[in-house]
């Protein structure tokens, strides 16, 4: 019986068209300019190599190389998306090795920043936040704000500011704002940072102790980088949680130099107010202070004025 090669090689002889197919295939591999390119620096690559992996050339030669024949990432042509053909030679036989296109490598990078900001029941706008987008045309009150946020951003290298800030200020004036662009920024330098809607976290709190995992996620809340508390005196009071869970917090956060942030309704005064009484009529004067020093400790206190911009 003929060997299936034979009858092969018998058949694209007698086969004209066939031949003229792959004549053609050949030349238009062999004649694109980044082949001849490829061939001229390729150390060892050689038209005879080249012609013995025409398969492996087309490939490469069909691909784009540094996004140019892609609309976009999500658009991309390669076989692999997000991915660049890179020759490689072993012996007479062509290899393609694939490494991450520029596109690519900026999107692992914004998504590596966006998981840096970590946050419990806070808006999608606090991703998109940024220092470029505050409202530099308000009042002079509303300006210091901005002032204090930019020299916040500009102290930071390779510590940390100790200190955070604490935005107080009326409802609806932006004051999360400053927080997702600060936590966006620090995110610029690789900087964790946990933002924290308070009234959703006394809830977290009290259902966490029915799953054992308290001690675990007030645990995240001492030893995350930058943790960021949104609108602090608006979460349902109690002396559990004052005590035990904020004033842990704090005093360990305090201890170990670590900065917090926070958003309020209440300056400094009125917020101690606020924390001196319970849902129970429970009265904390002394304790409620010692959350208020802590917070002074680990805060610069920053009025945030303007009006009510949820209404606009």
């Amino acid at each position: 019986m003929e060997p299936i090669q034979e009858s092969l090689k018998k058949w694209m002889k007698n086969n004209e068209s066939f031949r003229k197919r792959m004549n053609q295939a050949r030349r238009q591999v062999l004649e694109s300019p980044e082949v001849k390119r490829l061939i001229e620096e390729k150390e060892g690559l050689t038209t005879t190599i080249a012609e013995k992996n025409l398969i492996k050339l087309h490939e490469y030669d069909t691909q784009s190389k540094a996004c140019e024949k892609c609309p976009s990432r999500e658009a991309c042509i390669n076989i692999l998306p997000g991915y660049v053909p890179r020759v490689e030679l072993e012996g007479e036989e062509v290899r393609l090795a694939y490494d991450k296109c520029p596109r690519q490598m900026k999107k692992e990078k914004e998504q590596k920043q966006r998981d840096l900001v970590k946050s419990l029941y806070m808006p999608k706008e606090l991703h998109e936040a940024t220092v470029e987008r505050l409202d530099y045309s308000g009042t002079d009150e509303r300006n210091e704000a901005v002032m204090k946020t930019l020299a916040y951003i500009d102290k930071l290298g390779e510590e940390l500011p100790q200190k955070g800030l604490y935005f107080h200020g009326l409802f609806g004036v932006g004051k999360t704002y400053f927080l997702g662009a600060i936590a966006n920024e620090l995110s610029n330098h690789d900087v964790e940072t946990m933002v924290i809607y308070m009234p959703e976290l006394v809830r977290e709190m009290k259902a966490s102790i029915k799953d054992d995992s308290l001690t675990s996620k007030v645990d995240a809340f001492k030893r995350v980088p930058v943790l960021m508390l949104d609108d602090i005196g608006a979460e349902s009071q109690s002396a559990w949680f004052r005590d035990e869970i904020l004033g842990s917090i704090l005093q360990h956060r305090m201890m170990e130099g670590l900065p917090v942030f926070f958003t309020s309704n209440y300056s400094l005064k009125e917020l101690e107010q606020v924390m001196g009484h319970t849902n129970k009529g429970e009265v904390g004067a002394l304790k409620a202070s010692r959350i208020i020093e802590r917070i002074r400790q680990l805060s610069e206190p920053v009025e945030v004025q303007g009006p009510n911009r949820r209404n606009q």
